[in-house]
């Protein structure tokens, strides 16, 4: 099995491209063609959508690259819960077709959580900045 703990390190990257992709596509929409939709939405829950809006891309374009990915897994993960609190909860985990419930920011809000703790990893800019590349030194 320490074949698969050498491979952690493609895992991360997994997640992060997984949740960065999933994120910035649904920011970029909100941003760049959905921004007074989700505004009114928003509006109706007492939240300000601007800041929801850029949370989900520019927090997703921060994970993709694996920049301040921690920060920015903190970020979603406080406007994915908050989209489940009061959006998606009382749709229940399913939902309907016409009202969707809450699996999905579920499994996005649990990614960004595991990033919290884990970090973008090794195939990342916050390693490569932390000194972690190939030319780094070792310390004892």
């Amino acid at each position: 099995m320490r074949y698969l703990d050498r491979l952690q390190p493609l895992a991360l990257l997994v997640m992060r491209l997984a949740l960065g992709a999933i994120m910035t596509a649904h920011g970029y929409h909100e941003v760049f063609g959905g921004l007074h939709q989700h505004a009114q939405m928003a509006a109706n829950l007492g939240l300000p959508a601007w800041l929801s809006a850029l949370t989900e891309f520019f927090g997703g374009l921060l994970i993709l690259v694996g920049f301040f990915s921690r920060a920015a897994a903190v970020a979603i993960f406080i406007d994915l819960f908050v989209a489940i609190w009061k959006v998606h909860l009382h749709n229940g985990l399913i939902g309907s077709p016409d009202r969707p419930g809450y699996e999905f920011a579920l499994a996005t809000a649990t990614l960004a959580f595991a990033l919290i703790f884990f970090g973008g990893g090794p195939i990342s800019i916050d390693h490569v900045l932390r000194g972690g590349g190939r030319g780094a030194s070792k310390r004892p």
